[in-house]
């Protein structure tokens, strides 16, 4: 046998042996993985199973390469993927000192913790845990523990708005403003009270001339805090931008009249940042762009970029102080605990992933290709008529989906998934509603890295504008 002979089926060979390692790995995953938010036959007739990935592209196993436009499927991938650097830092840290529980000190967490306050005045603590949901949770002990303290029990109720989405455990879905999140999930955690979206596009409202569409989206949240009793409501919990629930930028004036209602009545202002925090919206933090001030503010997904589990709680020193023991209470502190807030890789992570930011100068990037983006956007809207509404902030955008542009109903779910799968068949990763409402799962979504080129908008929008050529002709 001559040797090309012999390195051909050795090659050959290997392969083989490979492919049967994918199969068996699908199988088994097939078997024993309960996947998130995936319907048991959608998981039974096989998904892809992703193994590498570099900058925005992703491979799957059989070799196929997409462009994420989607940061991971839930917006955390901020500086995308193979960051050596942050893996480094948390080798580093995890070989020196893996854990510790945070009701000690430890070194990372300080540095990151001062490090990130400087990114937020008006802010001086930081609560560290490890996902979006529990960051809300601790929020929402926060104020109940100062509604027992400060209040005698009253001003514990929390305000949310509908159509945001606050985290999936149980007390998180109590304040979450989305019927098919909750459906099934019942009963809820009492004391959660919806108000009214402010989504314009979308508007529920008859309006005098002399009233502007935010203003009165604002002020249906003091409506509903009247109808509860001011005395009763401690907090009232928003994204500064609507993410799951349709992309939904505040209109003018909105926040201002929430923010003048929230101090005319001391109820909190926690501001659930999980989604547009670290970057996202072509600032440090959502709520930066609105003129705003908030009590408490929530953060997880991009911290860290999804390189490590953990999220942060921050809040103003005085909220800080009301959580304090004083003489004769010894109960008066913060009494709650997270394990694995003590896990050291996290802020390691989050330190490098912020210096990341910094360096390469990622929020300016984020700001100039979420323009580039929404400007390819409009002309695909002018194209197409299906295409209602587009909008965002920076790398955070969304696409309405109508059946007509006048009427403004939305289109089936089908549709709306039908062009998200059209999208990945084409190599282009983005995201959707899904099961969110029960008539308006008509919205798609892209959060692309802030690390986006001026290719990969084009790309993105190429790939769009295909997907919707094909479903809009049927073929």
């Amino acid at each position: 046998m001559h040797i090309w002979q012999f390195c051909l089926e050795l090659e050959t060979l290997m392969n083989q042996s490979m492919h049967e390692v994918i199969d068996q790995l699908h199988q088994d995953d097939k078997t024993h993985v309960w996947h998130h938010l995936t319907p048991g036959a959608a998981a039974e007739a096989g998904l892809p199973m992703f193994v590498e990935g570099e900058g925005l592209v992703i491979r799957d196993s059989q070799g196929k390469e997409y462009l994420d436009a989607s940061a991971g499927g839930v917006w955390v991938t901020n500086v995308g993927y193979g960051r050596k650097e942050i893996a480094d830092a948390m080798h580093a840290q995890l070989t020196k000192l893996n854990f510790f529980a945070s009701s000690m000190a430890g070194v990372p967490a300080t540095k990151f913790a001062k490090r990130l306050l400087e990114k937020m005045p008006g802010l001086s603590r930081v609560y560290y845990s490890n996902s979006g949901s529990e960051a809300n949770e601790k929020a929402f002990k926060m104020v109940r523990q100062i509604s027992a303290k400060h209040h005698g029990g009253k001003k514990s109720k929390i305000l949310y708005r509908e159509r945001d989405y606050h985290g999936t455990t149980i007390a998180a879905l109590s304040a979450t403003g989305q019927t098919q999140r909750r459906a099934q999930y019942g009963p809820f955690v009492p004391g959660f009270v919806e108000f009214p979206h402010c989504h314009e596009y979308q508007s529920q409202y008859e309006l005098s001339e002399d009233k502007s569409y935010g203003v009165r989206a604002a002020q249906a949240m003091e409506e509903v805090i009247l109808k509860e009793g001011p005395d009763t409501v401690g907090a009232v919990i928003l994204e500064p931008i609507t993410a799951g629930g349709g992309v939904i930028l505040p209109p003018e004036g909105y926040w201002q009249e929430i923010q003048r209602t929230c101090k005319k009545y001391e109820i909190l202002l926690i501001m659930d940042e999980v989604v547009c925090g670290i970057g996202r919206t072509g600032n440090w933090f959502g709520y930066q762009h609105f003129d705003i001030q908030p009590d408490i503010v929530t953060m997880a997904k991009g911290v860290a970029s999804g390189y490590a589990a953990i999220s942060c709680t921050v809040t103003t020193e005085a909220v800080f102080d009301l959580l304090q023991e004083e003489a004769g209470d010894e109960l008066g502190y913060f009494r709650d605990i997270s394990t694995y807030g003590g896990c050291q890789a996290g802020p390691a992570a989050a330190l490098a992933n912020l210096e990341i930011i910094e360096r390469e100068g990622l929020i300016d990037n984020c700001r100039i290709q979420g323009e580039r983006l929404l400007a390819g956007l409009e002309k695909l809207k002018a194209k197409y008529p299906i295409i209602g509404d587009v909008r965002g902030k920076g790398l955070f955008v969304g696409i309405e989906l109508v059946t007509d542009p006048v009427n403004k109903a939305p289109v089936a779910d089908a549709i709306t998934v039908g062009i998200a799968a059209r999208c990945k068949a084409l190599g282009l990763l983005i995201g959707r509603t899904n099961r969110s409402f029960t008539a308006a799962n008509n919205i798609l979504n892209m959060s692309p890295a802030l690390i986006a080129t001026d290719a990969d908008i084009d790309k993105i929008l190429s790939i769009l504008d295909k997907a919707f050529e094909l479903e809009t002709t049927n073929e």
